[in-house]
């Protein structure tokens, strides 16, 4: 059973293992991916918030190392490679990744893993969010964005990655 998945990882990822950076390197790749797809819908970026997908679940699945490496480098390599997100958007994502390894290693050493734990990382990540992007251009429509546009890929994240742990529990 996965109660305390990061907890009970995070000792197989250090910075001086290959497996941190093999793990990392397919969370990128997952963070690479879905964008693209979504981007194929208009406004599926927005929608969707898949660059965040894979951070979480990494972060859940492998502790706070893989999930930072994951979130710091899956934004900047999207920009770099696709132009998406723009670099307008990459302090405001930035932030939000960070805080999202952040709020996952607090909430899977406090609660473990659970439905619940995995809704309140995601909904702690957003509110922070949230208020740095207000605090960065001073328009609340801009900071509440995900939750106008983007309130289905909080559920996708929230119940997806959830069943997606839930999936690869065993590995």
């Amino acid at each position: 059973m996965m109660n305390n998945t990061a907890i009970l990882t995070s000792e197989k990822y250090s910075f001086k293992s290959l497996r941190t950076y093999l793990a990392a390197l397919a969370f990128i790749c997952g963070n690479i991916a879905v964008p693209q797809l979504c981007h194929l819908i208009p406004n599926g970026g927005l929608m969707f918030l898949p660059i965040y997908f894979f951070t979480l679940v990494g972060a859940f699945k492998c502790g706070w190392k893989v999930g930072l490496l994951t979130a710091v480098l899956s934004p900047l390599l999207n920009c770099a490679l696709f132009g998406m997100p723009p670099v307008a958007s990459l302090p405001a994502i930035l932030i939000k990744s960070i805080t999202l390894v952040g709020a996952v290693a607090l909430v899977s050493r406090k609660m473990g893993f659970s439905l619940l734990s995995v809704a309140v990382a995601v909904l702690a990540y957003q509110l922070v969010g949230m208020a740095f992007e207000f605090f960065l251009d001073m328009n609340l429509m801009h900071a509440l964005q995900d939750i106008r546009i983007g309130w289905p890929g909080i559920l996708i994240q929230i119940f997806g990655g959830y069943l997606l742990l839930k999936a690869i529990e065993k590995w």
